[in-house]
């Protein structure tokens, strides 16, 4: 039985290093008490601003400084602490850090307020008073655009007190999915019986016995039925809040009010919407197909996550894989992989799976530090695809930060999620090249099918049914359980067409959906992956052009907004070229797949 080791077991070559942050545990301590310093200094600085242009500058360095500061140490409790959740210090390091936030948000609260409490013209006559601020002419540029959305200070204040109310429906979303829902007991493959729960319904749905994924089915909307109209009221209620919210702040919708934040106009959400409908065929043949390679006279909601082939022989080592996200990623020139092999070389990944470490993988780090991974390396391909995945965050980390000044050394949500797609499409291809198995081109297909239809379908049908309910509720409509999972109910049907039956229950899938809850967030997963579809493509192509432009893409950082950004990576996002080029992808795989696994079978 494999065991796995404690934190201190680990071989330190397979672990990050952590003291290019701080040399030591005591100069993180001795950070947090400068930073607490400087907050109390920086607090007093209200109110002066405006004087003259190098006190806005004075100013707003101070500011810079002081978040910049918090940043450094913020990462280097949250690393430490995820290395092993287990360890009390570095538990409370975590605990002082996120405490900090509350208290320098408190201590420059009034920056941005004082900022824009300047009129336009105002604001731009102490810019061009002070040649140093000639650097920040975007941030001013960016923040002035929230204008006409802020209200006065004391409204302001009275909208931030009144944040935890405004916050309530999520939180009884979550204490509700996550604590206080019972799920029954179910039988697995084996035929045992086990406690039915989030996690383990994913793993039942991938089963290969069908029983086994309708009863899990079951047996999870039963429990969700028996809430379902507590389940409208807290969405409802949320809904309710964005509309408020938007009303308040003068946007013409919460979608605007939403999106704005990003900067993204409308046309990017409508443009999405239209083009996915207009491809709902290709999705309907997948789910055709997939009821043909099941061999079942009724395919349901709850067959579509089983695997259509078997796992492939394909394992790697954590350094063999090393070697193939190398190969995999050589198309994007050699000036990005040797920035891939100093990732690796410099103890900048912390590897394998120990006791207390923190699930999962991510990217981290921030301006000053070295980007970071963590990783919980299993020998497998999917460990391969999580590698190259967030190899592509760190990589759009570091060349914005060693491309940008600070104050545009980071990227919008928008754009986040696309450097990482980039790199597994690219692996794909590699793959598809230089795999010949027809069982593992199958298994690499399948895998990219299947996340196309999770991402840009099902984001998007997530899309179309969070817009409808907030534009209903602002025309006053009542939000019931019925009538959301009456809408919900005919979206799904459209959205898989009419190889799959529609379940009864799959009306109610709102009710279990956290994302709708994040206030028009979940349209940004399908706009990156087709996007990230198409660079890669882009990238693929030979053009030494079009390589160089995506490399500008991951240099910019904020240093314009993330739709002029993409526009010189080669993607206008308010077009449906992009969308086009992903589609066709999509129709290129499935029919090589459609033909490769009907002669596996």
């Amino acid at each position: 039985m494999r065991q796995i080791p404690e934190r201190s077991a680990v071989p330190t070559a397979l672990t990050w290093d952590l003291t290019t942050i701080y040399a030591d545990d005591a100069a993180f301590t001795q950070a947090l008490a400068k930073i607490k310093q400087q907050a109390q200094t920086v607090a007093k600085l209200k109110g002066q601003l405006a004087t003259s242009g190098a006190d806005l500058y004075r100013v707003t360095m101070a500011v810079m400084d002081l978040n910049r500061q918090l940043e450094r140490a913020y990462v280097y409790a949250s690393l430490k602490n995820d290395q092993d959740t287990g360890n009390a210090t570095y538990q409370d390091f975590a605990d002082q850090a996120s405490g900090l936030v509350a208290t320098v948000a408190t201590a420059t609260a009034w920056y941005e307020p004082e900022v824009l409490a300047l009129s336009a013209e105002q604001l731009q006559a102490l810019i061009d008073a002070e040649p140093r601020l000639a650097d920040y002419q975007h941030v001013f540029d960016v923040l002035g655009q929230q204008r006409p959305h802020t209200l006065s200070i004391p409204e302001e204040r009275l909208l931030a007190g009144a944040s935890d109310i405004f916050d309530a429906s999520e939180k009884t979303f979550g204490v509700l999915d996550n604590a206080d829902l019972q799920f029954p007991v179910v039988q697995d493959e084996n035929g045992n019986d086990v406690r039915l729960s989030q996690g383990l319904y994913g793993i039942l749905l991938e089963s290969t016995t069908p029983k086994v994924r309708e009863q899990a089915f079951k047996a999870l909307y039963s429990v969700y039925q028996q809430f379902r109209h507590t389940f409208a009221s807290t969405l409802a209620s949320e809904v309710k809040t964005h509309n408020f919210e938007a009303q308040v702040r003068h946007y013409g919708s919460a979608r605007e009010a939403a999106m704005s934040q990003n900067n993204v106009p409308a046309v990017v959400y409508d443009t999405l919407v239209k083009t996915v409908d207009q491809h709902l065929d290709l999705l309907h043949q997948y789910v055709a197909l997939r009821k043909k390679l099941l061999g079942v006279s009724e395919l349901h909601m709850y067959d579509l996550y089983t695997p259509l082939t078997g796992e492939p022989s394909l394992s790697y080592t954590y350094d063999q894989a090393k070697e193939e996200a190398l190969k995999a990623l050589a198309v994007l020139g050699p000036d990005y992989v040797a920035n891939v092999q100093q990732m690796f070389d410099q103890r900048s990944i912390d590897v394998v799976e120990n006791k207390g470490k923190r699930s999962g993988a991510y990217s981290g780090g921030m301006y000053d530090t070295k980007p970071y991974i963590l990783l919980n390396w299993q020998d497998s391909l999917e460990s391969l695809y999580t590698l190259v995945h967030e190899m592509g965050h760190s990589m759009h980390s570091h060349y914005t930060r060693t491309n940008q000044p600070y104050q545009y050394g980071d990227y919008s949500i928008f754009v986040a999620e696309i450097a990482s797609t980039t790199n597994e499409n690219l692996l794909t291809d590699y793959l598809l090249k230089t795999q010949t198995d027809p069982q593992v081109r199958a298994y690499v297909l399948n895998q990219y099918l299947d996340g196309f239809k999770g991402t840009i379908y099902r984001q998007t049908q997530f899309a179309e049914f969070e817009d409808y309910i907030h534009r209903q509720a602002a025309a006053g409509k009542s939000l019931t359980a019925d009538f959301m999972s009456d809408f919900y109910g005919k979206l799904n049907a459209r959205y898989y067409g009419d190889a799959v039956i529609s379940d009864p229950q799959i009306a109610d899938e709102w009710t279990r959906i956290p994302h709708f809850y994040y206030n028009y967030y979940v349209y940004q997963y399908a706009t990156g992956f087709a996007a990230a579809t198409t660079l890669s493509q882009r990238i693929l192509s030979g053009d030494d052009a079009k390589r160089t432009a995506y490399l500008n893409y991951l240099k910019a950082g904020s240093s314009a907004l993330p739709l002029d950004v993409m526009r010189q990576a080669g993607v206008d996002m308010t077009q449906p070229d992009y969308l086009e080029t992903a589609f066709q992808t999509f129709a290129d795989r499935l029919k090589e797949f459609s033909q490769l696994a009907q002669n596996l079978k």
